[in-house]
């Protein structure tokens, strides 16, 4: 399993740097007609399917093949084994494998690691973004320059790319779920979302009687599923071996079904050693940049969005200690509890720690981070259990409350409403609702649920004179915003003045 490759440098450094850490979805059906694509190549093609609509053109894709001036890598004689790379890409087993490809690093390395492998490969693009009405409100496409990278990566090996179209998909089970969520005062996770519903749920959907093995992605994660050899056991998804880069929390509200159909070539890989194969294959988006934020907008900023689709609506900023009034916002579905961003308040930093959606008011304060705000007692809904009922071990689990390395050492109560008390063993500043909780029992992630809210009489405190100001009808008699004072000067000019009274 050897391909031609440019010059080498030890990757000991890169396999060294894994960290040793702490350690209900409704399926979509859409019909099929009308929603797959192929593009025009040059490479053969094995795919049965009828072209159902027009290719987009792709005709001014530029160059992204090596042309051998000084900046592309020289391909030499030497070759580079890529057998300890595939551990998580079955090899062997000559697999018909449905590949997510989206144009970037990630999804181009999988792709080339599944097709070392010895696998049959179709890779699959989807189109998710919004629907043809929203054309002419943003300025460029957000998915042509994606598609001509993802088109260039299967023509070097010789693989079709399809394009799904699931826009309508994605706006009526993500887009719209994310606005209404946001408009009652609660912060959903586009990217669980889009994975349980979209790429692992309407796409799965739209080719389940193509006959795949498995659907495969660029996710950071690992699926084991030597244990699934009968009917009756479940698949078992499992950490990453990049603790940066791990995606598990994105992935665990899957359903067993969704799961024991996945593969995730990245998932013994760290995310180094992903950049260097992809400069050692001549990827043509070897250098391009990892994707950023919401999975849907592009190169759209957040905010614009939401003025889009919900509107503004002018409320007030109170700080939560004093009551104070601090200045105006433009509706309190722009914030999240613990933002610090966007409210362009001086002698910060402030962060929202609290909102009224009823009265449109949020709540700020510069002391988000104290010990006694912290938060550590939550509820979470909407449970989903990878191997199908709850852990019996519930006192000694692991949580993420968001994406990202850290863990929280945790214990859950379940109560009778399908409700579970989570009880983490340290403060967060940031839970809120509309979020996933996940848990993990050490390398294995069990599942996750909804955050609901949280309650602890650690919560952050908001003052009576806040609150009384918060539930007045007319705004206007509170008059103008105070003069916020720089806590650093405001405290040297202080102690200058009491060193002065007593004749220092």
């Amino acid at each position: 399993m050897r391909i031609a490759m440019a010059s080498l440098r030890p990757l000991a450094a890169l396999r060294n740097r894994n960290l040793n850490l702490r350690s209900p979805l409704t399926a979509i059906s859409p019909p099929f007609t009308g929603y797959l694509q192929r593009l025009p190549s040059s490479s053969p093609s094995t795919s049965s399917l009828s072209i159902t609509s027009s290719s987009p053109s792709i005709s001014s894709s530029p160059t992204f093949l090596p042309s051998g001036n000084s900046s592309s890598p020289s391909i030499s004689s030497n070759s580079i084994d890529l057998e300890p790379y595939l551990g998580c890409s079955m090899p062997g087993k000559h697999l018909k494998v449905a590949i997510l490809l989206s144009g970037g690093v990630d999804s181009s390395v999988a792709l080339r690691l599944l097709h070392a492998a010895g696998h049959s490969c179709t890779a699959f693009y989807l189109k998710i973004w919004f629907q043809e009405d929203f054309a002419n409100f943003w300025s460029e496409c957000p998915w042509d320059e994606d598609l001509k990278y993802a088109k260039a990566v299967c023509e070097q090996v010789g693989v079709p790319l399809e394009v799904v179209h699931l826009s309508d998909d994605y706006w009526s089970n993500v887009v719209s779920h994310i606005i209404e969520e946001y408009r009652v005062g609660r912060t959903p996770n586009p990217d669980v979302l889009c994975n349980t519903r979209i790429k692992f749920g309407a796409f799965l959907k739209a080719i389940e009687k193509m006959g795949f093995d498995y659907i495969a992605s660029g996710h950071y994660a690992h699926v084991n599923h030597s244990s699934c050899s009968a009917n009756n056991e479940s698949s078992v998804l499992a950490l990453s071996k990049d603790m940066f880069k791990d995606q598990t929390y994105f992935l665990s509200h899957l359903s067993q079904f969704q799961l024991r159909r996945l593969l995730f070539p990245l998932g013994c890989l760290l995310k180094d050693e992903v950049r260097y194969l992809a400069t050692l294959m001549c990827l043509p988006n070897k250098e391009r940049k990892d994707s950023q934020g919401i999975c849907f907008l592009g190169k759209v900023k957040f905010s614009e969005f939401v003025a889009r689709h919900i509107g503004e609506m002018e409320g007030i900023l109170l700080e939560a200690e004093t009551g104070d009034y601090l200045g105006s916002h433009r509706g309190f579905w722009f914030y999240t509890i613990g933002q610090r961003q966007g409210l362009r308040l001086p002698g910060g930093p402030w962060y929202v720690v609290e909102k009224d959606v009823q009265n449109n008011v949020v709540f700020v304060s510069r002391n988000y981070f104290s010990l006694d705000k912290s938060r550590r007692i939550f509820r979470v809904g909407s449970l989903k259990w990878f191997s199908g009922s709850p852990p019996e071990k519930k006192d000694h689990l692991q949580c993420k409350v968001r994406h990202g390395p850290v863990f929280y050492n945790c214990s859950i109560t379940l109560e009778p409403t399908e409700v579970a008390v989570v009880r983490l063993s340290e403060d967060d500043q940031g839970l809120a609702a509309g979020q996933f909780a996940a848990f993990y029992q050490e390398n294995t992630c069990l599942g996750s649920g909804l955050i609901l809210d949280s309650w602890d009489v650690n919560s952050f405190p908001i003052c009576s004179k806040a609150l009384k100001i918060a539930q007045m009808k007319d705004k206007s008699k509170i008059g103008k915003p105070v003069r916020i004072l720089n806590l650093d000067n405001d405290s040297k000019s202080s102690s200058k003045s009491d060193q002065q009274s007593a004749g220092l």
